[in-house]
């Protein structure tokens, strides 16, 4: 799969040649540590923030994940697991707590996505 957006985006790697890392931890639940990336890549030195901001633009590509998720849950919880209303809602919550570092790195994973492409030769 590696060529593909789905794998640069699945395993947080470089856009550009996915092989480098974007984070500094690859533990998203090391909450102070979670969003912390590379200025650049550590292979190719593909520039990861640029433009001041840039990664504001993946809060709304976080919404879609975090509908997504909840959706998830809901769909689980309430019609697999026969659940009723409000404990259905309570693993809607649950989920969107437990699951926040992993939406946010997904969701910025997406958005750099949007603005680079795979390059083979930079991955050599």
């Amino acid at each position: 799969m590696k060529g593909t957006k789905i794998y640069s985006i699945a395993t947080s790697t470089c856009p550009v040649c996915h092989t480098g890392d974007m984070y500094k931890y690859n533990n998203p639940y090391l909450v102070s540590k979670a969003l912390k990336m590379h200025e650049r890549c550590p292979h190719c030195n593909t520039k990861f923030k640029i433009e001041p901001s840039f990664f504001y633009g993946a809060m709304y590509v976080s919404y879609a994940v975090g509908v997504a998720f909840a959706v998830a849950a809901f769909v689980i919880s309430f019609f697999f697991i026969g659940l009723g209303r409000f404990e259905t809602f309570l693993a809607i919550v649950g989920t969107l707590i437990v699951f926040l570092p992993v939406i946010l790195r997904l969701s910025r994973n997406i958005w750099i996505n949007f603005f680079f492409k795979y390059d083979p030769a930079k991955a050599a």
